[in-house]
C-alpha cells in the first residue's frame, strides 16, 4: 500500500533540504560576499566622487621678488590646491616635471601680460587640466593672460591618460583570477611545499605570458601608449606575479575566504586607489595614501613613467610590487610547510574522479 506524503512532509523536507544547503561556513562566506559588495560601493564612491586637487606639487619661475609673492599667493588659495616652491628657469622646470617630482609650473614673464603654465597630460588628463583652470583663475585675478604648453602629451590615442590605468587593471586581474583558479582546481591551501612551488611556477609563467601579450596589445596592436614594449613587459609580469603570488599566499593562510581577501586589497582598495581615473592628487587623503602602497596603484604609476616620462621615478613602484611578490613567495611556501588545523573547514573538496 503506498503512502502519498502530505503538505507538511514536502514542506519539512524542503526545510530540511534548506538547513543542510545553508551550512554556519555557506552563511560566512554569503555575509563576505554582501561586506565586498558593499565596500567596493564606499570604496569607489568615497575617492572618485567629488575629486579635487590639493596640495598638488607646482613650480614657479619668476626673476627676484615675484617669485616669493607668487608662491606665497598661491599658498593662500582656498583649499590649498597647490604646494608651490621656486624654481631656477624654465628648463629646470621642465626637468623636474619630466623626473615628475613637480605637476606644473607657472614661468613669470615679467616685460609682459603673457605667463607661461607647464602641464604633463601624460600624467592624468584630469590633473593637466584642474591645473589650468586653477592658475587661469589666478591669472585672471591679476589680469594677466597664461599659455599652456605640455611638456609632457599624452597620446592621442590614450583618452584621459587613462590606457595605463586599463593596462594594469588587466594584469592585476589575470594575477588574482589564476590563482583563483588553482585554488577552485585543487583546493585552496597546496598539500605540501612541491604542490607550493608548482603553483608559484605557474603562476610565474602565466605572468610572463600575460604581461607580454598587454604590452604588445597597448603598444603595436592599438597604439595606445607609447614606451618600450620590453618594459612594459617586465612591469606587467612583476604585477601579475605579485598579485597571484599574493592571492596564493591569502588562500594558503586563509583558505578560500583569501580569494575575497585579494580582490578587497586589489579591486576594492587598489583601483579607486590608483590615481587611474583621478591622479593622487585629486583623491581624498585616505586613498591617496595607501594608492602607492598597493599592486593596482604602483604600476599604474610606473606604467604612465615608463610611456611619458622617460621611465623616470619608477624605483620606489618597482620596490613595491617586488615586496608583494617576495611576501607572497614566501608566505605561500611557509603556509604549504606549517601544520594547519581545521583543514577540511577551509578548503574547498577536491575534484571528484
Amino acid at each position: 500500500m503506498s503512502h502519498t506524503p502530505g503538505p507538511g512532509t514536502r514542506s519539512g523536507s524542503f526545510l530540511g533540504e534548506v538547513k543542510d544547503a545553508v551550512t554556519p561556513r555557506a552563511t560566512l562566506l554569503v555575509l563576505g560576499v554582501i561586506a565586498l559588495q558593499l565596500l567596493f560601493i564606499a570604496s569607489y564612491v568615497g575617492a572618485l566622487h567629488d575629486p579635487r586637487a590639493k596640495d598638488v606639487p607646482f613650480g614657479v619661475v619668476a626673476p627676484g621678488a615675484a617669485a616669493k609673492q607668487t608662491v606665497d599667493r598661491l599658498e593662500r588659495l582656498p583649499g590649498s590646491p597647490l604646494d608651490p616652491r621656486t624654481v631656477a628657469d624654465e628648463a629646470s622646470a621642465r626637468k623636474q616635471i619630466v623626473n615628475r617630482e613637480i605637476d606644473g609650473a607657472l614661468v613669470l614673464n615679467p616685460e609682459g601680460g603673457q605667463d607661461t603654465l607647464l602641464v604633463a597630460s601624460g600624467g592624468g588628463t584630469v590633473l593637466a587640466t584642474t591645473l589650468e583652470g586653477v592658475v587661469g583663475k589666478v591669472e585672471q585675478a591679476e589680469r594677466r593672460t597664461v599659455r599652456v604648453v605640455d611638456v609632457a602629451p599624452a597620446s592621442p590615442h590614450d583618452f584621459d591618460g587613462l590606457s595605463s590605468f586599463y593596462l594594469v587593471v588587466g594584469w592585476c586581474v589575470g594575477g588574482y583570477l589564476c590563482a583563483s583558479i588553482l585554488a577552485i582546481s585543487t583546493g585552496a591551501r597546496p598539500a605540501n611545499p612541491r604542490r607550493a612551488a608548482i603553483r608559484l611556477i605557474v603562476m610565474a609563467l602565466v605572468a610572463i605570458v600575460g604581461g607580454l601579450g598587454g604590452a604588445v596589445i597597448i603598444g603595436p596592436v592599438l597604439g595606445a601608449l607609447p614606451g618600450g614594449v620590453l618594459d612594459l613587459w617586465g612591469l606587467g609580469a612583476l604585477i601579475t606575479f605579485a598579485v597571484g603570488a599574493a592571492t596564493l599566499a591569502l588562500q594558503g593562510v586563509f583558505g578560500i575566504v583569501g580569494i575575497g581577501l585579494a580582490i578587497l586589497l586589489v579591486v576594492v582598495a587598489g583601483n579607486p586607489s590608483a590615481g587611474g581615473a583621478f591622479p593622487l592628487p585629486l583623491l581624498p587623503p585616505f586613498w591617496k595614501a595607501i594608492g602607492p602602497a598597493l599592486p593596482p596603484g604602483a604600476g599604474t604609476w610606473a606604467a604612465r613613467s615608463i610611456a611619458y616620462f622617460k621611465g623616470n621615478d619608477v624605483t620606489a613602484s618597482l620596490l613595491v610590487l617586488w615586496a608583494w611578490a617576495v611576501a607572497g613567495t614566501v608566505i605561500t611556501m611557509l603556509a604549504a610547510v606549517l601544520p594547519r588545523r581545521d583543514r577540511q573547514e577551509t578548503e574547498l573538496p577536491p575534484p571528484a574522479g
